[in-house]
C-alpha cells in the first residue's frame, strides 16, 4: 500500500528506472519503488531534476514543498488526469451563484465549529468557550453574506484558541492567534499543523476530478488551490488541533523543540519530526464509518469528502459536512 514520505534531510531525489532514491548529504542512499509512494513532502533542502518530475508526474505523484521554517510552500501537481469539464462548469456555477456559493461556505463552517465545540468538549473547565462556539454554531444558519459567515467563523475562533490556553499545560499559552509570523510555540503548532492538512487536503483533492481552484468560503485567487483552504477547515481541529493537545499534554513536545527569534518562532526540525510522526500516524488510523459500513483512515475521509462534493454539484446529493460521531 503507498504512503506518504517525509523528508527532513539534506541531499539529492534521483529516478533510476521504476526506482525512486533518496541520497543524502553523507553519500548514503535509500530506494524506494514508486508503487509504494503516495505523495512526497520535502522538509530538506533537496536537490531533484526534470527526469525525476516528468517521472512523478507520470506516475501521479505529488510533492509539498515546505521552507526553512517548516511553513507550506508550494507543490508540484502532476498534470490533470482526469478532467471533466461538466464538473468544472457545475463547480463554477455554484461559486456565480451567491446562493449555492453560501450554502457551500456556511457547511465549511458548519463542520468547522462541530469541531472545534467537540474538541472544547472533551476538558473541564472550558464551558464558558463553549458556550460562546455553540452560539456563533448557531449564529451562521442567519448568515445573508459569505463576510457575515467569516464574522461569525472569527469570533468562534477566538473563543476556541483561549479555550487552549486551559486545554494546553502551563507553559504553552496563546493571548491570540498570529500567523505571519507566528511569535510563540502554539502559534507555530497552529500554523504547522494547518500546513500540513492543506496539503493533505489537496492531495485528496488531485485524485478526484474536482477543480482546487473554485472554492466557496475563501475567495479564489491566483497561485493558490483555494478549495482546499476550504475543506481544510473541516479537519484542522479534527485532526491537527488534536495532534497539538495530544504532543502538548503527554510531554511528547517540550519548548526545546522550538526556536525562537525577534516576534518569531517555529518548529525545530526535531521537533517537525515529531509533529509529523503523529500526523502519520493519525491520517492512517481508522474509524468504522457509519454510511458506508466498513473502517476508512483519516485521510480516507478526507477523500470521500471531495466525492461528497462531485455528488452535490451533480445534483447527486445535497452536501452535509462530516462530523466526527465517535
Amino acid at each position: 500500500m503507498s504512503r506518504a514520505y517525509y523528508i527532513f534531510s539534506n541531499g539529492r531525489i534521483k529516478r533510476k528506472e521504476n526506482t525512486v532514491y533518496l541520497e543524502n548529504e553523507n553519500g548514503e542512499k535509500k530506494a524506494i519503488p514508486i508503487e509504494d509512494i503516495d505523495v512526497i513532502h520535502l522538509f530538506g533542502e533537496v536537490d531533484l531534476n526534470t527526469k525525476l518530475l516528468n517521472f512523478l508526474s507520470q506516475q501521479n505523484k505529488p510533492i509539498h514543498i515546505y521552507n526553512y521554517y517548516g511553513f507550506y510552500a508550494g507543490s508540484f501537481m502532476p498534470r490533470d488526469r482526469d478532467v471533466s469539464g461538466e464538473l468544472t462548469v457545475r463547480q463554477v456555477e455554484h461559486y456565480l451563484d451567491e446562493k449555492k456559493r453560501l450554502l457551500l461556505a456556511r457547511s465549511f463552517v458548519e463542520g468547522s465549529l462541530f469541531h472545534m465545540a467537540r474538541n472544547v468538549r472533551s476538558y473541564n473547565s472550558t464551558a464558558e468557550f463553549l458556550g460562546k462556539i455553540e452560539n456563533e454554531m448557531q449564529n451562521i444558519f442567519t448568515t445573508r453574506t459569505i463576510p457575515e459567515l467569516m464574522s461569525c467563523e472569527g469570533r468562534a475562533k477566538d473563543a476556541y484558541y483561549q479555550a487552549f490556553n486551559v486545554i494546553l499545560k502551563d507553559g504553552f499559552e496563546i493571548e491570540k492567534r498570529e500567523r505571519k509570523p507566528p511569535s510563540n510555540p502554539v502559534n507555530a503548532l497552529i500554523s504547522f499543523g494547518n500546513a500540513m492538512i492543506y496539503s493533505l487536503v489537496l492531495s485528496e483533492i488531485y485524485h478526484t476530478q474536482l477543480n482546487p481552484t473554485i472554492s466557496y468560503l475563501h475567495e479564489p485567487g491566483e497561485k493558490r488551490y483555494s478549495l482546499s483552504l476550504d475543506l481544510a477547515e473541516i479537519f484542522k481541529p479534527l485532526i491537527a488541533d488534536a495532534i497539538i493537545f495530544k504532543l502538548v499534554n503527554d510531554n511528547m513536545i517540550n519548548l526545546g523543540d522550538f526556536e525562537k527569534d525577534i516576534g518569531y518562532c517555529y518548529l525545530n526540525e526535531n521537533g517537525r519530526k515529531k509533529f509529523v510522526q503523529e500526523f502519520d500516524k493519525k491520517i492512517t488510523t481508522t474509524v468504522k464509518h457509519r454510511k458506508l459500513k466498513r473502517k476508512v483512515s483519516y485521510r480516507g475521509l478526507v477523500r470521500i469528502e471531495c466525492y461528497k462534493l462531485i455528488k452535490h454539484f451533480l445534483e447527486d446529493e445535497v452536501y452535509c459536512p462530516f462530523k466526527a460521531w465517535w
